[in-house]
């Protein structure tokens, strides 16, 4: 599903995440890759200030490289510090991303991932947030996506398939 064409390795685009069909935020990033289907960005992290999840801390510095898919159900941030160490992968389970000329636009469903840089750690987010939403009840074939989603991600990051699902 292409909403425009690919998107120029090197050129500035605005990353436009939604919640709730509101916007979360908006921020520049550089395109790294866009094969059509698979878009990566890199950018520094976003946050008005650090934010600590107790598992993690984003912080000024950290440097994300971002990878949205126009035909799945997720994206997926590798998390990097400032000086190059990598923390790890946090995924969004997100409507496929809508690309158009110089934006990226990805809804966040509120389930989301967490797999540590040793890949050590793989934890399961925001369960409760999703439950609460009411999305499931409302649109109950987003629901079962978003379900599927994460189960896709955990299955990934437990067996050892991320590496080639990021590969560009």
């Amino acid at each position: 599903m292409t909403d425009a064409p690919a998107l120029t390795p090197g050129t500035s685009a605005i990353v436009h995440l939604l919640k709730a069909g509101r916007t979360k935020v908006r921020y520049p990033a550089v395109v790294v890759h866009d094969d059509g289907t698979h878009v990566v960005v890199r950018a520094p992290w976003a946050g008005a200030g650090d934010k600590d999840f107790g598992f993690v801390r984003f912080e000024k510095g950290d440097i994300f490289t971002e990878h949205y898919w126009r035909d799945r159900w997720y994206s997926v941030k590798e998390v990097w510090d400032a000086d190059g160490v990598l923390k790890g992968w946090y995924c969004d389970v997100a409507r496929p991303a809508r690309v158009t000329a110089g934006e990226v636009a990805v809804e966040d469903l509120d389930l989301d991932l967490w797999m540590s840089g040793d890949k050590g750690t793989v934890m399961r987010l925001d369960e409760d947030e999703f439950a609460e939403s009411g999305l499931a009840e409302r649109e109950p074939e987003t629901g079962d996506a978003a379900w599927r989603a994460l189960d896709e991600l955990e299955g990934l990051a437990r067996g050892g398939g991320f590496d080639e699902l990021l590969t560009y």
